[in-house]
C-alpha cells in the first residue's frame, strides 16, 4: 500500500511537473499558460492525451513528436521527472504538512526558474513576485518554516531574509558594475535570492551567498574554456542552493557553523 500511494504521489508531481513545462515554455514569451493547450512547437498540432502522459509519454516516442517527428527537448521528461521526485522527496520527509506545501511551491518556482534562465538568460518576475509573496504568506501560516511558533516571529524573519537576500546581491551587483564598468549581476537574480529570503529567513539565505557560487564555479570554469562563453546564467545555482538549504539548512547551519 506504501509503494502504490508513493507512486501516486510521484504521479502527480510528474503531472504538475508538466504544467511546469508548459510554464518554462510560455512564460517568457508573455503567453497564456492556460489557452491553447499542449501542442507540438515545430507542426503547432494538439498533443493528445495519450501522448501528454508525464515521463511515460517521453519514453514511448523516444523523445519525436507523433505527427512531425520532430526532435522534443529532453528538458521535457526531466522536468516531469524532477517534480515527481522533489514531490515524493518532500512527502517522504515532512507528510502533509506546511513544510510540503512551502517545499512544492518554492521547488517548483526554481525548477521554472532554473529551466528558463538555463534556455533565455532570463527570470521572469511573474514568477518571483509571487514567490515572494508566497514565502512571506507561508512563514506567517506556518511559522515553523522559520523555526518559530508565533505567526509574527517567523512573518518578521521572512522578511529580514528578503532584505537580507536581496539587498546584499544588490550591493555586490553595484560594486561588480563600478569595477568592471558594465553589468555584472542580473536583476533577476536579485529578485530570485529576495524570494530565497522570504522563504529562507536570513541565516539560511547567508548561507545560499557560499554554496551557490561553489556550484557554480566548475560549470563557469567548463563553459569558459570549453566553450568559450562570456555569462553564465547564475539563476539555477541559486536555485540549486536554495532547495539543498531549505532541506537541510537547520542540520548545515547547527553542524558547521553554530547557528
Amino acid at each position: 500500500m506504501t509503494l502504490f500511494f508513493d507512486g501516486f504521489i510521484f504521479f502527480l508531481g510528474a503531472v504538475f511537473g508538466s504544467f511546469l513545462n508548459v510554464c518554462i515554455h510560455r512564460v517568457p514569451k508573455g503567453e497564456s499558460v492556460v489557452k491553447p493547450g499542449s501542442r507540438c512547437p515545430e507542426c503547432l498540432k494538439p498533443i493528445r492525451w495519450f501522448d501528454n502522459i508525464p515521463v511515460l509519454s517521453f519514453l514511448a516516442l523516444r523523445g519525436q513528436c507523433r505527427n512531425c517527428g520532430v526532435k522534443i527537448s529532453p528538458r521535457y521528461f526531466l522536468v516531469e521527472l524532477s517534480s515527481g521526485g522533489f514531490w515524493l522527496g518532500l512527502w517522504k520527509l515532512y507528510g502533509f504538512s506546511g513544510f510540503s506545501a512551502a517545499g512544492v511551491i518554492l521547488f517548483s518556482i526554481l525548477l521554472v526558474v532554473s529551466a528558463t534562465d538555463f534556455e533565455t538568460g532570463f527570470i521572469p518576475d511573474k514568477l518571483t513576485f509571487p514567490g515572494m509573496a508566497a514565502g512571506f504568506l507561508l512563514s506567517a501560516l506556518f511559522p515553523a518554516l522559520q523555526g518559530e511558533s508565533l505567526w509574527y516571529r517567523g512573518e518578521l524573519k521572512s522578511l529580514l531574509g528578503f532584505v537580507a537576500g536581496g539587498g546584499i546581491l544588490l550591493a555586490i551587483g553595484f560594486f561588480g558594475n563600478w569595477i568592471f564598468k558594465k553589468e555584472s549581476m542580473g536583476g533577476g537574480d536579485i529578485k530570485l535570492i529576495a524570494m530565497l529570503g522570504a522563504f529562507l529567513g536570513v541565516e539560511k539565505v547567508l548561507l545560499v551567498f557560499l554554496f551557490a557560487p561553489l556550484a557554480a564555479i566548475p560549470f563557469a570554469l567548463y563553459m569558459k574554456f570549453a566553450r568559450k562563453a562570456e555569462t553564465i546564467p547564475f539563476g539555477p545555482f541559486l536555485a540549486l542552493a536554495g532547495a539543498l538549504l531549505f532541506v537541510y539548512g537547520d542540520w548545515i547551519g547547527k553542524t558547521l557553523f553554530y547557528f
